[in-house]
């Protein structure tokens, strides 16, 4: 049985209290991956992009991790008089009033708010957008033989949103290019 103990500093005084069970354990510095650890994964990133995955419905999507400011669980906006049944409302972010897309609604699937359901706040043309999703699962990087051209097939979002496909083993993501969705004319959200 491991278990985690504090790393006492050695003096005459505390010796004694060392056991060779507690000499054998695994101490904080244990756990610090090393420098070619480090350098791998910093080539990693630099190969590739970076994506932050989410799911509606039994889709997994993913969105460029620089478009996203923070991450929020849901609390229900301020409706706005007469806004498209996907634009939930407004919030007050931080003194900045955020408009909230349910981006399920825009993509034609039901909308039901538990515990996981999340507002992903993006920074999109210089404007603060939240959007609805079920949850979010994680942050990926995908490097450019991981990513596929998009299918040329009718689908409830318009393909001009979509980037391409994430082929991880056996996942597939639904890469969004959520800067043209935020930016397009239908939803009115950015001048």
């Amino acid at each position: 049985m491991n278990c985690w103990h504090r790393p006492q500093p050695r003096s005459v005084q505390n010796e004694a209290l060392v056991t060779p069970y507690a000499q054998s354990t695994m101490s904080s510095t244990d756990l610090v991956p090393s420098n070619g650890a480090q350098a791998l994964q910093a080539q990693s990133r630099s190969d590739g992009r970076q994506f932050l995955t989410f799911r509606i419905s039994e889709e997994e999507y993913g969105i460029d991790i620089l478009r996203v400011q923070e991450i929020r669980s849901y609390e229900a906006p301020t409706r706005v008089a007469n806004a498209p049944a996907f634009i939930k409302g407004v919030v007050n972010l931080r003194g900045v009033i955020v408009p909230i897309l349910d981006l399920r609604i825009r993509l034609g699937q039901a909308s039901e708010y538990n515990a996981f359901t999340v507002v992903i706040v993006l920074n999109v043309g210089g404007r603060v957008v939240g959007i609805v999703v079920d949850s979010v699962s994680d942050v990926l990087a995908l490097t450019a033989d991981e990513i596929k051209p998009r299918p040329e097939v009718p689908a409830a979002l318009d393909a001009r949103f979509i980037t391409g496909l994430g082929k991880l083993g056996e996942r597939m993501l639904i890469l969004l290019d959520i800067e043209a969705m935020i930016k397009s004319p239908d939803l009115g959200l950015v001048d």
